[in-house]
C-alpha cells in the first residue's frame, strides 16, 4: 500500500501589514477628534478681557457692511463691534430686536460702531424675513457650517458681544436686552476708551 503524503493545509495568511497600518491611523485619528471635542467643550464659552476669534462673515444680499459681501472681524479693528447671535425661530432674539436697531441707528452715522447679526442655524429665507419684519439694516449674515458661533462657543441664542478697539471682548450679553440704555451704556464705554 502506498500511502500519500499528509495533506498540508495551506499556511494562513495574516492581515497584510498596510492595512493594519490603516486601521491603526484610524484609531490614532478617531482618539485624536474626541479629544478634540472633549477639551473644547471644557474650555467653555469665550469671557470678557480674551481676544475675539477673528472670522469671515458672508452677508445676506443688501445686508453687507458698505456693500461688501462679507464683513472680516479683523478687517474692523480700531472701531468698537457689536455681535449679536440670533435666529429666526429665537423668540427671546425677538425681544431685544428693536434695541438692537435702535442702538444701531445712534451709532451708524459716525462709523466707529460696527453691529454685525450673526444668523444661528437658520434658513435664508426664514432669516431674511425675520430682518424685514423688525427692519433691521445693520450688517447681517449667515454662520454657515455654525464655525463662528463654535469659534465663540455660544451657548444659546441671543448672545451679544462687544469688543474694543483692539479686538478684546469687553462684556457678554447671554440672553435678550431688556432696553436700548442696556446696550448704549456698553458701547459708550467702549468708545470713551
Amino acid at each position: 500500500m502506498t500511502q500519500s503524503p499528509p495533506e498540508v493545509a495551506p499556511a494562513k495568511k495574516g492581515v497584510p501589514l498596510w492595512a493594519q497600518v490603516l486601521v491603526w491611523v484610524g484609531v490614532i485619528a478617531l482618539f485624536a477628534v474626541v479629544a478634540l471635542g472633549l477639551r473644547r467643550s471644557q474650555q467653555g464659552t469665550v469671557q470678557v478681557g480674551d481676544q475675539a476669534p477673528d472670522f469671515a462673515l458672508p452677508t445676506f444680499p443688501g445686508y453687507g457692511l458698505d456693500g461688501a459681501s462679507q464683513v472680516k472681524l479683523s478687517d474692523l479693528k480700531g472701531k468698537v463691534v457689536v455681535i449679536n447671535f440670533w435666529a429666526s425661530w429665537c423668540k427671546p432674539c425677538e425681544q431685544e430686536a428693536k434695541e438692537l436697531e435702535e442702538a444701531w441707528r445712534i451709532y451708524q452715522p459716525d462709523g466707529d460702531v460696527v453691529f454685525l447679526g450673526v444668523d444661528y442655524v437658520d434658513t435664508e429665507p426664514e432669516a431674511i424675513g425675520y430682518l424685514e419684519k423688525f427692519d433691521i439694516t445693520f450688517p447681517n449674515g449667515a454662520d454657515l457650517g455654525t464655525r463662528i458661533s463654535q469659534a465663540f462657543r455660544i451657548k444659546g441664542v441671543p448672545e451679544t458681544y462687544f469688543i474694543d478697539r483692539d479686538g478684546t471682548i469687553h462684556y457678554i450679553q447671554v440672553g435678550p436686552f431688556q432696553s436700548l440704555s442696556q446696550i448704549t451704556s456698553v458701547v459708550d464705554s467702549l468708545k470713551a476708551k
